[in-house]
């Protein structure tokens, strides 16, 4: 979608990503009586530097809004086709009211209305463009009623199944109470501006950049069912009806006026793919791991770090903290067919994607949790070859830990994060100047890491010798041999004596054999060295250290040559390291190892747990993210997980990769045990999560090895302090 400039200001505000670039328009008229010959929507379209959904907002003043309906095919075969199996129609009839939580119709505001030339209803509010959710828009088609919040931001309001969905479960949901406190917030009532206002403009928006897909036949009731059932899509409108209700006092802003972060990032996907058509149908693991781009023009080579910025400004007299993220990824894949066939697609396959978000703002809950709506941009690779793909992702919702900085011209020292993003990759044709969508390529379904560590000009690696480290790592490896899948998950302690790592480390590896049968296998302790130092970075004015390493397995590596083991960083005090794993012995996937502590574990508390579990059983794989779990220190001795994941299972035989579905198991007694040195272990019959946490108490990496029936998982989890 685009912003018009009238709306920049307000964009820069607002509480999810949510601005781009690139507009979609389909040209021409269509055959059918309720076409609308210049519509603009993403219909068929791609451009990448922008979120899925586009905007038809041109000719409008700033304080009106267009009204773009559209209906399920099950409802008719007539209107413009536009992607996600919907049609713009022409409403019979629309109307605007106020409403509550009952949604009722409360009124009409002041507002006027005319007709543009191709059809749209153009709505005009006399006092201004609504910021709250008690503004709905209906529009009328045949049987067929639909709801929209009138504040979008992008000042097209799409009536359809998605704004529907928000309507009818966000608002209902509220007390009345909570409800007022909305209401409050947007009018600023008591004398405080209350930045939490912007949420619903950009929530109402942000609900039609999921790409998902409503069956063709199907109605209203299917669709609205279909989406109840996407637990993603649900999660992340709960999630954000939520962050509505914040109070002013819990927006917060970081302590530096900007910050920039070292990202390191995993991605685990369970997709199906329909690429190559010999083999589609069948499911496919996926892992994205962070990656330095390079860029090579006439004025020489430039790199993008994969990063992460926070910055703090001042509008309407609120301190704002904005981010923006900018990651290159590789991608490895193994294909997994029926009958047991494994095809190996890697790097090489695909060019450099990368994992971008659109700026926008957050809020800082009590100096430890980063909260925010975030949309991600497309992206296209294979440009100028046989096979143009776009990659679309799925909004999330970012709760992440941050530490408190150690004074207040330092920003945070971390931000840790986990979530889930699924999107399509898709089959682009150049006509013209615009790439029009063709066939679905991929479903994905994705869930990730990410730890973004402070940048420090002039970091040195050799402020990390003589200290003592706990590790943890998950990987995959991927092969077209024997052992076409391994999970390696492991645990370690380190002593770095001048830039020599020497480790004690255990590994348990999850393996899939070519006949598909799953076993584990356990080695170590054993020791062993690598070496660790100074990845210098090639920044717009200068070369310079700022705290990213290299990790090798004996000689180090220059600054621009890939490492044996992988690239990691630091936190400029040497606390926190995180590398991304590639081409290592362990495979390619995300190394974490804290400063042992001889500080007692936390005896109490409430953790957010986040993170992955990959499951292998003989005729299925599975993906689960720990959605904002929550695992819970009872006493010295137990613990308590309760856990809530969204799971994608794939069934080899059948040829099926579910989409993201909400499961919440009953609670999970656990055993809480401390090894020494900052090591802890929580158990369960056949759970086990081991690793350690950080001298501040506030935060656990760990490793997750688990059995159920014939599956076996492996995986790594974060819980950090929830305040």
């Amino acid at each position: 979608m685009r912003f018009p400039l009238g709306l920049l200001l307000c964009t820069t505000l607002l509480l999810t990503a949510g601005c781009g670039s690139g507009e979609d328009a389909i040209e021409g008229a269509g055959a059918q009586p309720n076409d609308f010959a210049d519509s603009k929507n993403p219909a068929n379209d791609f451009s990448p530097g922008s979120t899925g959904d586009s905007t038809n907002a041109g000719g409008l003043a700033t304080n009106e809004v267009r009204v773009t309906m559209e209906v399920p095919g099950g409802v008719t075969t007539e209107g413009t086709p536009t992607r996600r199996n919907l049609r713009i129609v022409q409403p019979d009839r629309v109307s605007v009211y106020y409403t509550n939580t009952a949604l009722q119709n409360l009124g009409e505001p002041p507002i006027s209305t005319r007709t543009d030339s191709d059809g749209f209803t153009i709505i005009e509010f006399t006092e201004g463009l609504p910021l709250g959710p008690n503004v709905i828009i209906e529009a009328v088609y045949g049987n067929t009623r639909m709801r929209a919040l009138a504040a979008d931001a992008d000042q097209d309001v799409k009536v359809n199944p998605f704004s529907e969905y928000l309507v009818g479960t966000a608002l209902s949901n509220y007390t009345s109470g909570e409800f007022q406190t909305i209401l409050d917030c947007v009018a600023d009532q008591g004398g405080e501006l209350c930045l939490n206002k912007y949420v619903w403009s950009t929530l109402a928006d942000q609900v039609h950049d999921f790409e998902i897909d409503i069956p063709s036949n199907a109605d209203l009731q299917g669709a609205l069912s279909l989406l109840s059932e996407r637990a993603d899509f649900a999660r992340y409108v709960s999630a954000m009806a939520g962050y509505a209700v914040l109070d002013a006092s819990s927006s917060g802003k970081i302590s530096a006026s900007s910050a920039d972060y070292n990202a390191v990032f995993l991605g685990i996907e369970l997709d199906q793919t329909f690429l190559e058509p010999s083999l589609a149908g069948s499911g496919q693991w996926g892992t994205r791991t962070a990656q330095e781009e390079v860029l090579s023009d006439v004025n020489g080579t430039g790199y993008v770090y994969p990063a992460l910025t926070l910055t703090s400004f001042e509008a309407f007299n609120i301190r704002v903290t904005s981010l923006a993220n900018d990651i290159p990824y590789g991608r490895e894949a193994l294909i997994h067919q029926d009958g047991n066939n494994f095809y190996v697609r890697g790097s090489e396959t695909w060019e450099l994607n990368t994992h971008s978000s659109s700026p926008g703002a957050a809020t800082l809950l009590g100096d430890t949790r980063l909260l925010a709506g975030r949309a991600l941009f497309q992206s296209i690779t294979g440009r100028g070859s046989s096979k143009v793909i776009g990659w679309t992702r799925n909004p999330y919702y970012l709760n992440a830990f941050t530490s408190v900085p150690v004074d207040e011209t330092t920003g945070p020292d971390r931000v840790v994060s986990g979530y889930f993003s699924a999107g399509k990759a898709i089959e682009l044709q150049a006509e013209g100047d615009q790439l029009r969508r063709l066939g679905t390529l991929e479903e994905q379904y994705v869930s990730v890491l990410e730890i973004d560590l402070l940048r420090k000009q002039g970091f040195d690696a050799s402020s990390l010798d003589g200290r003592n480290y706990n590790m943890v790592y998950l990987a995959t490896r991927f092969s077209g041999g024997s052992v076409p899948m391994a999970l390696e998950t492991g645990l370690g302690q380190w002593q770095i004596v001048s830039g020599t790592v020497d480790q004690s480390r255990t590994s348990t590896t999850v393996q899939r054999g070519s006949a598909g049968g799953v076993t584990i296998i356990t080695t170590g302790p054993g020791t062993e060295s690598w070496t660790l130092s100074n990845r210098t970075s090639r920044l717009s004015t200068k070369d310079a250290n700022i705290g990213r390493l290299n990790l090798d397995i004996s000689d180090p590596s220059g600054d621009f040559e890939q490492p044996d083991i992988g690239i990691g960083a630091s936190t400029p005090d040497g606390s926190l390291l995180a590398f991304n794993l590639d081409d290592s012995p362990m495979g390619d996937g995300l190394l974490i190892a804290a400063e042992q502590t001889s500080l007692s574990a936390p005896a109490s508390g409430r953790f957010r747990f986040q993170g992955m579990a990959l499951g292998l059983a003989p005729g299925s794989n599975r993906l689960r993210h720990f959605d904002n779990a929550l695992l819970t220190i009872d006493s010295a001795s137990t613990a308590t997980l309760s856990p809530v994941t969204l799971t994608s299972k794939h069934s080899v035989d059948n040829e099926t990769v579910t989409p993201p579905r909400l499961e919440q198991n009953p609670s999970i007694a656990l055993t809480y045990t401390q090894t020494g040195d900052g090591r802890v272990q929580f158990s369960a019959g056949n759970l086990v999560l081991e690793g350690f946490y950080t001298a501040s108490q506030d935060q656990f990496y760990l490793r997750l090895l688990a059995a159920d029936a014939s599956e076996e998982q492996a995986g790594l989890v974060i819980a950090t302090r929830a305040p």
